[in-house]
């Protein structure tokens, strides 16, 4: 009997199976950017059994595999909606929630695609929190394992591995007028936003390659189907932990109607995210003792920092009315989107190979700041994002950007001992009031620019904030009130060795034996940009110590 994919209603025991055959090596829980990795990797070892273990279903979907089509994977039905608590000040009427991709590729397969590794400074600063062996020369060699770069080969880019990263093969003009009017506002060009620094502005490369998107289940799964030694099953929510005697020796879960328990001799690794690892600990009795005793559950080990020091990018999105058909909305009408997609289908080329974040960079909000502090997209339509409305006449484009080294810190916590219920996220976006400052300033930074003859010629007005709101104080207050998350959320099972640390510096849970977390969760600081390819690094190091 061969491995691959299988559903709930495959992976059930069957009368008179052997246990054996739900035992395992290794099991990864969680098939996203991160766990897609640590899987493939293992199952290189033709000797390793290896189960990964996803709750949502296949990347089927053909959206998925089209870049243009990000802003449908990003709005559907391949995304699960946890209820976050917003800021009092914000005033919101609805409940805002912090949206987790639910499919093969986690957010690989959802995201934008933009490959952002953050700066030397972010990894420094992970070192110093006491995560040894992080360095930006530490890391980087695992950056580049990973990359199969289009257009560099050189000290920092590398050629060959499983992940596609291009450049977009479509630039709209819209994007290349954006570009220039930066230029104008004083931003130098800079060709490789990962060179070691992003200061300026230019194009993103993403993670595809051939005009198809580059996800985790694609670029590492698809190779490693034809392994017998590794078994994906999808359909599959965990929903606890076993631990016997300080190991954690398998796991329960539910595929389809039926409850099934898998045992690991060698470890578990967990990669769900920085919201669901630590509640799925939290459940196993993994985390603050005293939270945990409240739900009922027996306390295996008292780890304080689980669910703790959550953080994320928070966002604004500049909204502008076009005086004609100079972005990618004229593409919703149905001429121009069959004209797209037979280019598309054809060649592989023209806007749906597009990731319609083309273009993009990196400034100051706060000066005193060694590195830029916030990050620009210049999203070339209206109402392509989540919550991001159309304009009048339809034509527009959207400056978003965010403050990406937050200093406020939230948290995860457990409102109920019943796996199927949210947890409690209360992310805290501004309760440092620094962050709100330096948006702020990189707000009015990213309205400058609008207003450079290179792109001002194109724009009838803005939309978003009301063009009548031009002081600071307006500002600030536009952005309290509409700021959104970016949803990077990281840091709640951080590493370190001090007694809020939940792993060590080789992604070890503290008194467990036999369990890893490897995610976004062990950041200790988030990136300073988009962080998937920092999952995708993780990883790598994950299942290097593993193999080790």
């Amino acid at each position: 009997m061969g491995f691959g994919d299988q559903g709930p209603a495959q992976l059930g025991k069957r009368s008179g199976e052997a246990d054996e055959l739900h035992t395992y090596d290794y099991i990864v829980v969680g098939g996203g950017s991160t766990g897609c990795v640590v899987a493939s990797r293992l199952s290189e070892d033709p000797t390793a059994k290896v189960l990964l273990l996803e709750e949502g279903p296949r990347d089927l979907n053909p959206y998925i595999h089209i870049p243009g089509a990000y802003y449908k994977t990003a709005q559907g039905p391949l995304l699960k909606r946890i209820p976050w608590e917003s800021m009092p000040e914000q005033g919101r009427a609805e409940v805002p929630t912090m949206v987790q991709a639910r499919v093969l590729g986690g957010g690989s397969s959802v995201n934008a695609m933009i490959y952002i590794r953050g700066v030397p400074s972010d990894y420094a600063q992970w070192v110093a929190m006491g995560a040894e062996g992080w360095a930006y020369e530490d890391v980087l060699p695992y950056f580049k394992r990973a990359e199969d770069n289009n257009r560099f080969c050189n000290e920092v880019h590398g050629v060959g591995g499983p992940l596609g990263v291009s450049d977009v093969d479509y630039i709209h003009p819209l994007t290349r007028a954006w570009l220039q009017a930066c230029q104008q506002a004083g931003l130098p060009y800079n060709p490789d936003f990962n060179s070691g620094d992003p200061t300026g502005c230019g194009l993103y490369q993403i993670t595809a390659r051939n005009g198809r998107r580059s996800s985790a289940a694609v670029a590492y799964l698809n190779p490693a189907r034809k392994r017998r030694n590794l078994r994906i099953a999808t359909g599959t929510t965990v929903t606890r932990l076993i631990i016997e005697n300080g190991r954690a020796v398998g796991l329960e879960c539910i595929q389809g109607k039926r409850q099934v328990t898998y045992r690991a001799r060698g470890e578990i690794v967990v990669s769900t995210g920085a919201i669901a690892t630590p509640k799925l600990l939290m459940l196993s009795g993994i985390g603050p003792a005293d939270q945990i005793r409240r739900q009922g559950i027996k306390v295996h080990a008292d780890l304080p920092g689980v669910g703790q020091n959550l953080q994320d990018h928070i966002e604004i999105s500049l909204v502008y009315q076009l005086n004609g058909p100079h972005s990618y909305d004229k593409y919703k009408k149905l001429h121009w989107k069959a004209a797209a997609g037979l280019n598309y289908a054809l060649f592989r080329n023209g806007p749906a190979s597009s990731n319609l974040i083309e273009g993009g960079a990196f400034w100051w909000g706060d000066k005193s700041e060694a590195v830029p502090d916030i990050q620009y997209f210049m999203v070339v339509g209206a109402g392509i994002e989540e919550g991001v409305d159309a304009v009048p006449g339809g034509n527009g484009c959207t400056v978003n950007l965010g403050q990406i080294r937050p200093r406020s810190r939230g948290e995860v916590t457990l409102a109920s001992a019943d796996p199927a219920a949210n947890p409690r996220v209360a992310p805290r976006y501004f309760s440092d009031a620094y962050d709100l400052e330096a948006i702020t300033d990189g707000t009015m930074a990213a309205i400058d620019i609008m207003e450079q003859p290179a792109i001002a010629k194109y724009v009838a007005t803005r939309h978003t904030p009301s063009p009548k709101l031009k002081t600071r104080e307006d500002i600030r207050a536009f952005c309290q009130r509409d700021a959104h998350a970016a949803l990077h959320p990281s840091g709640t099972c951080r590493m370190g060795g001090d007694e809020m640390a939940v792993v060590d510096p080789q992604l070890r849970v503290r008194g467990i034996d036999g369990l890893r977390v490897a995610d976004a969760s062990v950041m200790p600081t988030l990136i300073s940009g988009n962080p998937n390819s920092v999952c995708i690094m993780i990883g790598e190091r994950a299942a290097n110590f593993l193999r080790s």
